[in-house]
């Protein structure tokens, strides 16, 4: 298989295996005008099998969305053909428009007004809580 590299863009490389596509629709990389490809089950050393989309243009990724989707991912930005930045994720302290709170006597359920905020409230387990509620999410 042959994927041409990348002149200016972005490559997410250490995708947990069959991760990507959630990516590739919470990004909504299907509205581009860009090369976009999604490689699955690549072979890796120090994941076994692992996944990595290439987006062939420069474009602004919001990295708290794919900090809360999978947290091990590796963000290169590629400049002129050479890598300019590399950013490995973390889970995000808050999510902000992300995920909806399930609650339905939550505030941000009956005010379309109310922006969806959660909490980290538990790194290990990966728990977030609504900020207005409190309720958990996973």
């Amino acid at each position: 298989m042959n994927i041409d590299s990348i002149t200016n863009g972005i490559v997410l490389d250490h995708i947990t295996a069959g991760k990507s596509l959630v990516i590739y629709q919470y990004l909504h990389l299907d509205q581009l005008k860009c090369s976009v490809a999604v490689i699955q089950n690549a072979k890796s050393q120090r994941m076994g099998r692992k996944d990595i989309i290439k987006i062939d243009d420069a474009l602004d990724v919001d990295l708290d969305i794919l900090g809360y989707i999978d947290p091990g991912i590796t963000v290169n930005i590629i400049r002129d053909g050479k890598l300019a930045a590399k950013h490995t994720l973390e889970l995000p302290e808050t999510l902000t428009g992300v995920i909806r709170c399930k609650n339905p006597r939550c505030i941000t359920s009956t005010e379309a007004s109310a922006e969806q905020e959660f909490y980290l409230a538990d790194r290990e387990r990966k728990i977030y809580r609504c900020r207005y509620c409190d309720a958990a999410y996973r």
